[in-house]
């Protein structure tokens, strides 16, 4: 399983990073209005820092607009990934875009047939979003594994990116029912290396190892 980061914070993207496990990573709109600088130079400046994949969205909702757009940020770098929402207009985008050889990522997907209509776009990545499908009482991963398995009966080669990721659970579901990638928000990265019984084991071995390391 591929592990994305969902943020346009660099220092963030910079920790996961150092860990070695980073394999791309994943941005909104929404996530770098929150950042200092222009979107373009933070988009450059994280496709510098990260060899994978960095989805960066269109905001225009006409395909041609998206299919303009989308090749403007491929001009930024080489591994930017064109994320487009799931609309028909998006599709014809997905589909424009795929054919121009640049890799996309259909995004806002909530349903087994949204993410059959990506595939059959040529979409590279699909981000169906598991945490806003929970708020509605909705059970997300039911919707991976619906995908994952009609992914497998017609080999699509679409890759299933887990997005609005809540909790560790969300992450080791995901690599259980076979996902391809998870983006994963900085927070609840730090936590797939926690564990209460690690805090309170490693506690004890250091108490321990002061009683007898002066001996």
């Amino acid at each position: 399983m591929k592990f994305f980061i969902d943020t346009a914070n660099l220092d963030e993207i910079r920790e996961a990073h150092a860990l070695g496990l980073l394999d791309g990573v994943t941005t909104n709109p929404s996530l770098l209005s929150k950042e200092d600088g222009s979107p373009t130079d933070v988009i450059h400046n994280i496709a510098e820092l990260v060899p994978g994949p960095v989805s960066a969205e269109v905001v225009a909702l006409d395909a041609e607009g998206m299919v303009r757009e989308g090749l403007a940020l491929r001009e930024i770098a080489d591994n930017i990934v064109v994320k487009i929402p799931m609309t028909l207009e998006g599709l014809k985008a997905i589909r424009s875009l795929t054919e121009q050889g640049i890799p996309t990522n259909c995004t806002l997907v909530f349903s087994a047939t949204q993410a059959i209509l990506a595939a059959k776009a040529g979409a590279t990545f699909l981000s169906p979003f598991v945490g806003r499908l929970d708020d509605l009482a909705v059970e997300g991963m039911d919707l991976i594994e619906e995908i994952v398995e009609i992914y497998q009966n017609y080999d699509f080669q679409t890759e299933v990116l887990v997005a609005s990721v809540r909790s560790p659970l969300h992450v080791s579901q995901a690599a259980q029912i076979g996902a391809d990638v998870v983006t994963i928000p900085a927070k609840v990265f730090s936590q797939l290396a926690s564990h209460p019984l690690t805090d309170l084991g490693l506690e004890r071995f250091l108490a321990d190892w002061d009683k007898v390391k002066d001996r």
